[in-house]
């Protein structure tokens, strides 16, 4: 019996979640972006302020990633299986980045926030 192809079938799923995760990203980033945030508290600025650091340092590190040469041995659909989960991986080690070892950029923007608009 032979095998089937089920490289168009894992190509188009892969793409589609990378796409889903993605989309959402940039949804909540969006819904952050145009909430006022002129009555938060200080925590909930806070907050925000470490969800755009850990966004920067997801850009980051997959930017990063593509300077990484990819194999040859790889089919194209183990690739974009690979690409889904490591898109998922560097979301969480960015999250994972700000809460532990904040670069300081969370803590400049919370501060230039309450100087610039008295809160």
């Amino acid at each position: 019996m032979g095998q089937i192809d089920i490289s168009g079938l894992t190509n188009g799923y892969s793409d589609y979640m990378s796409s889903t995760v993605q989309n959402a990203a940039a949804e909540k980033l969006k819904s952050v972006a145009s909430a006022d945030y002129s009555k938060a508290t200080d925590d909930e600025l806070m907050d925000v302020c470490k969800q755009f650091e850990s966004y920067f340092l997801e850009q980051v590190f997959k930017e990063m990633n593509k300077t990484i040469p990819k194999s040859e041995f790889t089919s194209q659909s183990t690739s974009n299986m690979v690409d889904y989960f490591k898109d998922n991986t560097i979301q969480h080690l960015a999250t994972q980045s700000t809460e532990q070892n904040s670069l300081g950029l969370a803590q400049m923007l919370y501060d230039q926030m309450k100087r610039n608009y008295d809160m």
